[in-house]
């Protein structure tokens, strides 16, 4: 680069606080761009959270943005005001102040979100004329104010007022599903109430709440906003909303919001890097402009990632290993269901999970019931985290994932790099990486994931001729050095337009 680059760096439930591909993938990418300068807005769900990641030295500093478990938003999101500042806020916002300033914003906000059909492009301005409240006014004090209340109940249930007809009576909110929702509100628009720091770009790496930052800084400030695709939020936001325990109204609302929000960024975006090219047709059906669209593929380290021989422990015991959090989304109790149908044919195979058992620890305990319950206990580990991913794929014969949605999965490609073939559910842009050197499975389907597990274990001329093929595959299209390359190029193409905007 010709020049000194600063990138702000939005993340939201991963990087640099916990594992996972995208994280993975920021600190690849901070550590390959070393010239540039990164501050890492890292929104989280609670603030009792610890760096998983040693920052390397070109990370100024970690912004952190926890939406939950916090009494004052200043104990973290405004750590740096001064108390005298945050005190004269709390007393200038008054019910007077947010009837005449907050309440007009939040009821065209509201009504954006609610309608679904509606075009985002003009509220991007509304986001900015939000945040700019929120650096005069109070966040708590304003959120908790009767106005906003009855203009909440007002807005939400005018539709069910207008048109009754269009509702079945079981889509009818409570009094709990509103308070709920403007709670919802409350805490996944936090990142309004956070100060931006000046930097040349904006890259988030997800369409959502974190990237409001980006459409912020470009409107407030003519901030070039890159948009990193992995898995599609919206569609993983579905995913799990449709299996939630939520009522039929909340799960509707938090479909809004979150469709809201994803078109935004994708609306507001300068540019959209998706990992794969399965994304493509959501950011474009979503309102992402081809023409702003183009694929970054990871890269793998092909230098760390070498194959090796198996190590004493699994040496002489067929196993299959996956790297994954042991979470809904990486739908663990099908892989738990497809090693039970391989057990009948390998009665001695072997299965070890190498990933976070703290991301959602009421799934971690439904799969440890689900291991107990098939009599799996010796041949199904869930082995926590794992301090040298390298060494993970290495322990098997091969590796296996079972997600419902993913991006462009490491996983994949680290398997691929240490020679060792991949069975994996047919989602997201696996197939981009792994078609004719691993086995493809349609997802929620034990037997097939488990057949091709077998395939592989018992045929080892095929395991082998994969393998090979995998390595040499990720050697010629997925190396590290092109990923950073790729990068450093699209950065500087975004710095220079800038500054021809600006001349």
């Amino acid at each position: 680069m010709t020049e000194k680059l600063s990138v702000l760096l939005c993340t939201e439930g991963t990087y640099p606080y916990l594992g996972g591909g995208v994280s993975t993938w920021c600190d690849v990418l901070c550590k390959g761009l070393s010239e540039v300068d990164y501050y890492i807005y890292a929104i989280t769900g609670h603030p009792n959270v610890a760096l998983r990641y040693e920052l390397p030295p070109n990370v100024k500093k970690v912004i952190h943005i926890p939406l939950w478990g916090a009494e004052e938003p200043a104990e973290y999101v405004l750590a740096e005001v001064p108390f005298s500042e945050i005190y004269l806020r709390k007393q200038h916002t008054t019910d007077e102040v947010i009837k005449a300033e907050f309440v007009p914003l939040f009821r065209k906000f509201l009504r954006g979100m609610l309608d679904k059909d509606g075009d985002v492009s003009g509220y991007g301005e509304l986001i900015c004329e939000l945040y700019r409240y929120f650096q005069t006014y109070d966040y708590k004090v304003t959120f908790r104010a009767e106005p906003v209340w009855e203009l909440f109940k007002e807005e939400i249930l005018r539709p069910y007022r207008e048109k009754p007809d269009e509702f079945s009576e079981h889509m009818t909110p409570c009094l709990f599903d509103l308070t709920t929702s403007l709670r919802w509100l409350y805490n996944f628009l936090m990142p309004l109430n956070a100060p931006l720091p000046q930097v040349d770009i904006v890259h988030s790496t997800i369409s959502s709440f974190a990237g409001l930052a980006g459409i912020i800084a470009k409107l407030e400030r003519g901030t070039p906003f890159l948009l990193t695709e992995h898995g599609v939020f919206i569609r993983e936001r579905y995913i799990a909303i449709s299996s939630s325990k939520f009522t039929p109204f909340t799960k509707h609302f938090l479909i809004s919001l979150f469709s809201f929000i994803a078109k935004l960024n994708y609306v507001y975006a300068d540019r959209i890097a998706p990992v794969c090219d399965f994304n493509i047709r959501w950011e474009a059906l979503w309102g992402g402009d081809k023409e702003k669209i183009s694929t970054i593929y990871n890269g793998v380290d092909a230098d760390v990632f070498v194959p090796k021989d198996k190590p004493e422990k699994t040496k002489d015991r067929p196993t299959v290993v996956a790297a994954a959090r042991v979470m809904p989304i990486k739908d663990i109790k099908t892989m738990i269901q497809a090693a039970n149908l391989v057990r009948e044919k390998i009665p001695d195979v072997l299965f070890l999970v190498y990933g976070s058992l703290t991301a959602d620890p009421d799934y971690v305990k439904e799969c440890q019931a689900l291991i107990e319950d098939l009599g799996l206990e010796e041949h199904f580990k869930l082995a926590g985290f794992h301090s040298n991913p390298a060494e993970i794929y290495n322990e098997g014969d091969i590796s296996v994932l079972s997600s419902l949605s993913e991006g462009f999965p490491y996983t994949v490609l680290e398997s691929m790099s240490c020679g060792r073939p991949v069975v994996a559910t047919d989602v997201g842009g696996v197939r981009e990486a792994l078609e004719g050197f691993g086995v493809l499975v349609p997802p929620r389907n034990p037997q097939a994931l488990a057949d091709g597990i077998v395939q592989l274990l018992e045929d080892e001329e095929l395991r082998h001729k994969l393998g090979r093929r995998a390595r040499e595959e990720a050697l010629a299209k997925f190396k590290l050095s092109g990923f950073i390359k790729a990068y450093r190029e699209l950065y500087q193409e975004l710095a220079e337009a800038r500054r021809e905007k600006q001349a």
